[in-house]
């Protein structure tokens, strides 16, 4: 199953100086083995986001380059900010790229990998599925 990795665990791989075998990293290394890891362009564009120094961004950006963006559709940011609106109507809070990403993982019933446990919360009232690592 293809799997549409957050932010953080990218970030983990291809953007620390000191890079840190954990279970977020080593999952994410066997997805992109196997060619299960996604990227959107908002993740890419988060990724790049701050980093100061060109030439290191210059390597995360051609690290990133292999990974081409998932199509994001018209109807995936109306349906993000549906999402946005049914979690705020419970109180949690989200961030417009972390409803974008639920969009595109909830059309292509894909799973997502995140660190980032404000997805617990999404995922109660959300039609999205977390990926557990060691599946």
């Amino acid at each position: 199953m293809k799997v549409l990795v957050d932010t953080p665990v990218w970030s983990l791989v291809f953007r620390r100086r000191l890079r840190i075998v954990d279970r977020w990293t080593t999952e994410l290394v066997s997805l992109i083995s196997d060619e299960q890891a996604l990227l959107i362009g908002p993740v890419r564009q988060e990724l790049l986001s701050g980093i100061r120094e060109s030439i290191q961004f210059d390597a995360v950006r051609d690290r990133l380059r292999p990974f081409p963006d998932l199509a994001i559709h018209e109807a995936d940011y109306e349906e993000a900010a549906l999402f946005y609106n049914r979690c705020r109507s419970r109180g949690i809070q989200g961030s417009n790229t972390d409803f974008l990403i639920c969009a595109v993982a909830s059309r292509l019933s894909m799973s997502i990998l995140t660190t980032d446990n404000d997805f617990e919360a999404f995922a109660k009232v959300l039609p999205i599925e977390l990926h557990q690592i060691g599946r």
